[in-house]
């Protein structure tokens, strides 16, 4: 099993958080809110931890589950302290009005981590399209994308310790597609399906 730390107090913190402790992951909650970080390790319970916010993490890998305009300055205060982890992306930068891409170029935010990040770190994309209650409740596929092959294996393995199915989708320039899927969901989501409770997957057809 894996050691993870979840940068972050709020709801996918929370429910990534509670699937991992159910996968026999060991967890520690980090904020800049020091009282909701350990109000959320209490909720989560068994032993859950919390680390100070700016701190060296405990965990192997490290979960920025906050805000995408709030994931590269984060990595950023952090610096050195993420050297030699490995740092996952779940953020989606939608614009306002959620049918597209904050960002104008093509790029994606777990690029930008990988810019930020110190020399020994790697960076995975993932998470990010899948709505927060299906990861709750569902079993859905957990598309990652990263340059570092040890980094995803790592990250491949946490996903197979919450009961879910990792696919490798490629390098982190792949990262930027995976954003416009979080888009795509968002468009599915308010039209042709209608509610949040699906996930984008693969069905593979019998050989």
């Amino acid at each position: 099993m894996s050691s993870i730390s979840i940068i972050g107090t709020g709801n996918m913190a929370r429910t990534l958080g509670v699937r991992a402790i159910a996968g026999g992951n060991t967890v520690e909650i980090m904020g800049r809110n020091q009282s909701k970080a350990t109000e959320l390790a209490k909720t989560l319970g068994g032993d859950t931890t919390t680390g100070e916010w700016g701190t060296a993490p405990a965990g192997d890998i490290v979960i920025v589950a906050l805000l995408y305009d709030g994931v590269v300055p984060a990595v950023v205060q952090y610096g050195d302290a993420l050297a030699g982890k490995v740092i996952v992306d779940i953020s989606n930068p939608f614009n306002a009005t959620f049918d597209g891409l904050a960002h104008r170029e093509e790029t994606s935010i777990a690029r930008e981590v990988a810019k930020a990040a110190p020399a020994g770190a790697g960076v995975v994309k993932a998470f990010n399209t899948v709505f927060r209650q299906v990861l709750e409740k569902g079993r859905p596929d957990v598309f990652i994308a990263g340059d570092d092959a040890s980094a995803k294996a790592q990250v491949e393995a946490f996903v197979e310790s919450l009961g879910l199915r990792p696919l490798d989708v490629g390098g982190l320039s792949m990262a930027h597609w995976l954003e416009g899927a979080g888009v795509l969901t968002v468009g599915l989501a308010n039209h042709g399906v209608g509610n949040l409770d699906f996930a984008i997957g693969v069905t593979e057809l019998p050989v």
